[in-house]
């Protein structure tokens, strides 16, 4: 015979052999199609962020989650023409925190050919993307010779 026990906060249920032999009774909630947590993808219904996505691949959380969520939350809502320029020091926050961490934000990109930040290394075409364009001379044949981004 089952029967229920309290222990604490605990409520301890045991069953028998035949409690679990006959069918359920239980009855089932129809899913909340507002439930944050359900699968909806990055941007929820109500045009939030879902962090929950598995398409953010963790990043939302960790040691550097908040800065993340900071930039990323800062560039999603960005009215600015070109979206997210207003973002930067977020961006840049978020990555002093990764360097931080190289274990479990590695530098994924040491076979490419842009700079790794010496200081003998002379900046090119191929700086990293949150670089933003000057209008120095050294840089205005690079900014013609490439189409403007949209």
């Amino acid at each position: 015979m089952s029967y229920c026990k309290q222990e604490g906060k605990d409520r301890i249920i045991f069953v028998t052999k035949e409690d679990h032999e006959a069918p359920s009774d239980a009855e089932l909630i129809e899913d909340d199609p507002d439930d944050p947590y359900e699968d909806h993808g990055l941007i929820l219904p109500n045009g939030d962020i879902n962090w929950n996505c598995p398409c953010l691949g963790g990043m939302a959380s960790g040691p550097c989650g908040q800065q993340f969520k900071d930039a990323f939350s800062c560039f999603h809502y960005s009215k600015e023409e070109v979206k997210g320029s207003d973002c930067v020091e977020n961006f840049r926050s978020m990555q002093e925190c990764m360097q931080k961490y190289p274990e479990l934000y590695p530098h994924e990109d040491d076979n490419d050919s842009a700079p790794s930040g010496g200081a003998d290394n002379a900046p090119t075409e191929s700086t990293s993307a949150d670089s933003l364009p000057t209008s120095s001379p050294d840089s205005t044949p690079a900014a013609t010779e490439s189409p403007a981004a949209s």
